[in-house]
């Protein structure tokens, strides 16, 4: 049996893994979807000086609350920059990382520096409330960059996103336990279109080593390819 904790992306919630879950508790395994600081149903906690190593100790706080150890742990989008981060604070209780189509940050880089002009093309649109700095309001034009197309998709997706503090993105992310967080094997489940951006060494590294899924779908492939992100997370847990 496996226990996965899946970490959603910006603007997202635990509910974004509603597809995947009921995947893989039939086989056994345990599935933890957190939701992080002031997002999703947690969007009642916005509050200034939430930034990257908030959502870093949500995580954090749930491995060591809920006394999880050989965790298969999952970040999408941004949070492959949790996870990582995670990863370096907590690398005794991780038995594995799965980056779901996300950044793969290295020491002292924040989204902005693995993403950049990606991210940085949402800023525009964003706005100041209570004193947050927030981005990614759930507009028609930034739903479509989460790349789902079904019109039911959409709207479930619509009435469930909430804007992000910018700060998550621009934080630089700080690694102080990287012999313990690189020893940690590490896999990768990506959208085909997404590979050309890609660090290339890393990829073609994970693929000849078996570590590396990729499938023709829109970014948010929980959403879009829940089977398939379902069947690698399996096999995942049995290599």
């Amino acid at each position: 049996m496996a226990t996965y904790v899946l970490v959603h992306g910006g603007g997202h919630g635990g509910w974004c893994y509603k597809k995947v879950g009921p995947r893989l508790r039939p086989a056994g395994h345990e599935v933890y979807a957190p939701t992080m600081t002031g997002l999703g149903e947690r969007s009642h906690s916005m509050r200034p000086g939430i930034d990257l190593d908030t959502h870093i100790t949500d995580i954090v706080n749930v491995l060591q609350y809920e006394d999880l150890r050989d965790v298969i742990l999952v970040g999408h989008s941004y949070g492959g920059m949790v996870v990582t981060g995670v990863a370096d604070r907590a690398a005794d209780r991780i038995g594995k990382l799965v980056y779901l189509d996300a950044a793969n940050p290295v020491n002292n880089q924040s989204l902005v520096d693995v993403s950049g002009p990606v991210i940085e093309a949402v800023r525009p649109y964003g706005r100041v409330v209570d004193g947050v700095e927030l981005v990614l309001f759930p507009d028609p034009e930034i739903v479509k960059l989460y790349g789902v197309t079904d019109p039911d998709d959409v709207a479930w997706m619509t009435e469930r996103l909430t804007p992000h503090p910018w700060a998550c993105f621009e934080q630089k992310l700080r690694l102080t336990n990287e012999d313990a967080l690189w020893k940690i094997p590490q896999y990768h489940i990506v959208c085909t279109s997404t590979l050309a951006t890609r660090d290339r060494e890393l990829m073609e590294n994970a693929r000849a080593e078996g570590r590396l899924w990729d499938v023709d779908t829109g970014h948010d492939l929980m959403i879009t390819e829940p089977e398939f992100v379902a069947n690698a997370l399996l096999e995942i847990a049995a290599a």
